[in-house]
């Protein structure tokens, strides 16, 4: 069956000589797993350029029930991500985000309304000309909401990360934010990507409350692991 989708590219990984398997998070069919051959080839039908990570994609593919791998039938950018691969700040920081969008959205079954946000949050970075600092805080914060753990919001002191609580006691784990911290996450999940450069974070604030983020996603996601390129993004904002 031939299904038309749009489609978030996430990861290549090279198949033989001259194809590759691309894991596309499709819009209405979740992750997919695509055979793409000779797309490496000089003149490719499905050129390699627009299956980089974080692109966004329209496309018409053939897809089998419980098939592993599926087909490209044709692809295209839709739209073009004008400054992102030009951006050494942008790129590096859908680098990042887009090595945590894989580790969630393995496990994630199809939602239009996750890819909704992760496609409008990649088009106006895209388009941003404001500072980013806070970009990817703010981006992993709203994602939250849509993949089930996003705490809900009091003035209580503690954010517990393991429960995903805000509360009055201190947790008996490591595993959560305190004051002044609690109320910083708090302004950010207040703010808009329109106005997060108005939440003024030091380097060292941005790293710890970064780590804290990632800490509620290995928390709540499966195998959730290490960020290998937020080493890259720690230097980009050092």
């Amino acid at each position: 069956m031939i299904v038309r989708t749009q489609g978030i590219a996430l990861k290549l990984t090279n198949y033989s000589e001259n194809s590759i398997v691309a894991q596309i998070f499709t819009k209405d069919h979740g992750l997919q797993s695509y055979l793409i051959q000779g797309a490496k080839k000089p003149k490719a039908k499905i050129p390699l350029a627009i299956l980089q990570p974080f692109h966004l994609l329209d496309l018409q593919a053939y897809h089998k029930e419980h098939n592993q791998l599926q087909r490209i039938k044709e692809a295209q950018q839709y739209p073009v991500l004008r400054d992102i691969p030009l951006n050494i700040v942008k790129s590096s920081i859908a680098m990042f985000l887009n090595e945590v969008l894989y580790k969630v959205l393995r496990h994630q079954n199809p939602d239009p309304f996750v890819f909704q946000y992760i496609a409008d949050s990649i088009q106006w970075l895209d388009q941003a000309t404001t500072k980013l600092g806070n970009f990817h805080l703010l981006f992993l914060i709203g994602l939250s909401r849509y993949l089930g753990f996003y705490p809900i919001q009091t003035q209580k002191p503690y954010l517990d990360l393991a429960e995903g609580v805000f509360t009055n006691s201190l947790p008996a784990h490591a595993h959560f934010i305190a004051e002044p911290n609690t109320s910083t996450f708090r302004l950010l999940m207040n703010s808009s990507f329109e106005s997060m450069h108005e939440v003024s974070l030091s380097k060292d604030d941005r790293r710890y409350l970064l780590e804290k983020i990632l800490d509620l996603y290995r928390l709540h996601t499966e195998n959730f692991g290490e960020v290998r390129s937020l080493v890259v993004l720690e230097e980009i904002f050092a």
